[in-house]
């Protein structure tokens, strides 16, 4: 059952993120600097891989380098013991969650893709410089070590993804230097970064390729992720093709903006897809032909390929096909607790204090500070919910994101989606906030059409 997984922690679940938080603290002070206390961590991680096919070179990088000789080699194996570590755990929990809620999965299958190797060494050489120096002795001259080497992965379309995440990494630790100065470090964020980047700078990293497919599409309900410089819309959805098979499915959208455009206002930033906005705000089905699906359940939005469908209820859908719906593999840098984020249904439940009771002293946790400011979801409407369409998510506990919910106000039912806003608020406050902040959205698009023209 659904509450058994939620109060549940699979076995060895602590004793895995112990020896991660123990390489991480290495990697804070930096692997030219490893005392006996983190040595010992480094022996401890190193033994939990003892029985298993990496021992042999997980103990001999761990030894090394507590020696004092520190080898992109021995990192890489440091990088992916930790990712094969969070890996597990990620798959413990996410199996956990499957069983209690009758969710079959498909498997992960990969080729290896050959990499351009004489462009991976200068990433390998900027990562080896900051595992060496530590988070504490990364600098403004350290942090900007990385500006060659993402301008010349940038130059190759096949390591695009790598030079995105290194620009990204790097970025954050400009913004932070000197780090030694931090009151406060993100110490598994930039290790997971670090590893991550790490392996993608290894030659014949294995990947997978996404295939074209027809079907009717059901969007459940729609993540709103919104920065200072972008706005993204990811819609979590049924996909319904020729053979029966109900898969699930994530799609995203994106536009660059300026932090000065918050809120309702951020959806005038996709005019690119109107297709995509108005399926949203009318809660309708998409026909999708030969839109290209990748392994990992994402399918790749092209409006071209895409017609708007008849009206369909998110809830009765997820009532009817949800529990039956094929749950898509977990590419291998995927594989971490963090990036959890199933769908579910949940109906009959008690409020209490920023969670649902779903009876039995079982209680799941709102993740509330994930409302977006551009849809109608509020505190008070979760609260007053009797029907939530959400994502279970993973951070220490699980956490229940809504992405839509059916409420009673004032005796009469109501129902918020992430996506209502889509094409403008239907809440009259919010509708006038949005028409005085369209007006700025409208000036900063008419100036730069003007510097552009010049």
């Amino acid at each position: 059952m659904l509450t058994d997984a939620l109060t549940t922690a699979p076995t060895g679940l602590t004793e895995a993120l112990t020896l991660v938080d123990g390489l991480d603290d290495a990697l804070v002070q930096g692997l030219a600097r490893i005392d006996e206390e983190r040595a010992a961590a480094l022996e401890s991680f190193a033994a939990a891989f003892a029985a298993s096919p990496l021992g042999g070179r997980v103990a001999d990088a761990t030894g090394k380098i507590i020696a004092g000789t520190v080898t992109d080699e021995h990192l890489a194996t440091l990088a992916g013991a930790r990712t094969a570590l969070l890996g597990a755990a990620h798959d413990a929990l996410q199996t956990g969650l499957d069983t209690a809620l009758g969710r079959a999965r498909a498997p992960w299958e990969a080729t290896a893709v050959s990499d351009p190797g004489q462009l991976l060494s200068g990433s390998r050489s900027w990562l080896r410089e900051l595992a060496i120096a530590g988070w504490r002795g990364v600098d403004h001259d350290l942090a900007g070590g990385a500006a060659q080497a993402v301008q010349s992965l940038l130059a190759a379309p096949g390591s695009r993804r790598l030079a995105v995440l290194l620009d990204g990494f790097a970025a954050e630790l400009r913004a932070a230097a000197p780090v030694a100065t931090l009151p406060r470090i993100p110490v598994r964020r930039w290790a997971d970064l670090w590893s991550r980047a790490l392996l993608l700078s290894q030659d014949g990293f294995a990947s997978s390729e996404a295939v074209p497919v027809d079907g009717r599409l059901v969007i459940l309900g729609a993540d709103l992720h919104e920065h200072p410089t972008v706005f993204r819309v990811q819609a979590h959805a049924l996909l319904e093709v020729s053979d029966g098979t109900v898969r699930l499915v994530r799609t995203s959208v994106a536009a660059a903006k300026v932090d000065t455009i918050s809120g309702p206002s951020a959806w005038r930033m996709l005019t690119a897809f109107p297709l995509l906005r108005g399926v949203l705000a009318e809660h309708r089905t998409v026909e999708v032909s030969g839109m290209a699906l990748t392994p990992a359940g994402d399918l790749i939005w092209d409006e071209s390929r895409a017609t708007a469908g008849e009206p369909a209820d998110p809830f009765a859908a997820a009532r009817v096909r949800l529990g039956s719906a094929l749950g898509a593999a977990t590419p291998p840098l995927d594989r971490h607790p963090g990036v959890l984020a199933e769908p579910v249904l949940l109906e009959g439940y008690a409020h209490a204090e920023g969670a649902f009771d779903l009876g039995g002293g079982v209680t799941v946790a709102l993740d509330l500070d994930r409302l977006p400011a551009a849809g109608p979801l509020t505190p008070a409407l979760v609260a007053a919910s009797t029907a939530c369409l959400g994502l279970l998510r993973w951070d220490g506990r699980w956490l229940l994101q809504p992405l839509a919910v059916q409420a009673l106000v004032r005796k009469k039912p109501v129902g918020a989606h992430g996506g209502d806003w889509a094409l403008g608020p239907t809440e009259a406050k919010a509708a006038k906030a949005e028409a005085a902040a369209g007006t700025a959205v409208d000036v900063l698009r008419e100036r730069a059409g003007r510097l552009l023209r010049k």
